[in-house]
This record gives structure tokens, sequence and C-alpha cells, in this order.
């Protein structure tokens, strides 16, 4: 006996199922990510061309500091290469002071207000290459023998005695600068005003 399947009725808008009558549901295409995997691989290529640019730069900058540092005057050694000769000499830097002493032996010349006893005396010449007035004074002068000892000035025993003045720039004075007893001078110095600077000149 033959059992008859029910019949549905066929929608026009449906279509037929399974087709062709039999066989499983067809799938739908699978999405690969194979243009993803194409869009990153391109982005990865463009940020690292990108990154090397960067580097590259950098490191060009870095170069050109480099260059410019090379490239500048090197630095120099104060009196590299000089002899002795060309350095400057203390002589040389009495020339550019502001005063310029010099000294002498001389004979003592006994003043009429000098006690008895012995005494030494030195011709010295003071000369002001400042710009401001100098003050001399004979108390402002020392006189240093040659063992080391410093003497002072003896006012009024030498007739010859500096005097006591104000130069005016550009001027100089001379007299004499005398110390009690006899000894050997080697330097005079002269400090202006007593706490001013100070300037020696060997007695020639």
């Amino acid at each position: 006996m033959n059992q008859q399947h029910p019949h549905h009725p066929h929608d026009p808008n449906q279509p037929a199922w399974p087709p062709g009558g039999y066989g499983p549901p067809s799938q739908p295409p699978k999405k690969t990510n194979a243009g993803k995997v194409i869009g990153l691989g391109c982005a990865g290529v463009i940020g690292l061309v990108v990154l090397i640019g960067v580097i590259g730069v950098a490191a060009g900058g870095g170069g050109d500091k480099d260059d410019k540092t090379s490239s500048s005057a090197p630095a120099t050694v104060p009196d590299a290469g000089r002899t002795a000769d060309d350095l400057p000499k203390q002589d040389d830097a009495e020339a550019t002071s502001s005063v310029t002493l010099k000294a002498q032996k001389t004979a003592f010349s006994k003043s009429i207000l000098a006690s008895d006893g012995d005494y030494t005396s030195v011709l010295v010449t003071l000369t002001n290459k400042g710009d401001e007035p100098l003050d001399v004074n004979p108390l402002f002068f020392t006189i240093t023998d040659t063992d080391g000892t410093k003497h002072t000035h003896e006012l009024a025993a030498d007739d010859r005695q500096i005097d006591t003045v104000k130069l005016a720039p550009g001027e100089n004075v001379s007299g004499t600068v005398t110390g009690r007893t006899t000894f050997t001078p080697k330097y005079v110095t002269y400090t202006d005003g007593f706490v001013g600077d100070s300037y020696r000149a060997n007695v020639s």
C-alpha cells in the first residue's frame, strides 16, 4: 500500500527547498580576513618607512651638530707653543701699571734736623701713570735690606727727602727715602695711602 505524502501548496515567492529537491542547504560564502591582513601589512610597511625616515632625520641632525663642533676652532691652551722669551716679564707688567717706581743707591745727605747716628738713603722716582691723582708721602715708603729687614722712613733725616705731594696723571717726583743705621738696600716699596696697592722697585 503506497502512503501518500501530504501535499503542501508551493509559495511562488519562496525558492524551492532544497534546490533540485535534494541535499543539505547551501552555505553562504565565508568572508576571509585576506583584505584585513593586506591592509594591516600595508599600514605596517608605511609606518616602518616613516619610522626609518624619522630616525634618519634625527641621525642627520646629530651629524650636523658633530660637524659644527668639529669644524669650530679648537680650544687653545694659554701660552701653548710659546717660549720663555715670548711670555710677559715682570718688567712688562710693571710697565702697564698705574704707578712706576724706580730706586737707586745714593749717599746720605744729613739735614739740620737729623739726629746723630748712621743712616742709609735711597733715591726714588715715582711716576703717576694712572687716570686719578696719586698721593705721595715719605711715610708711604719702606726700604728692605739684603738681610730681609724692613726699614721705615726717617723723617727729615736727609735734606733731599721726597716731598709730600699729590701727583696729577703723568707727573712724577723724585727724592730720598732714608732708613736708620747702615745697611745694604735691596728694594723699596711704595704703598698708596698705607693700605692701598703696593709697588716695589729693586735698588740699582
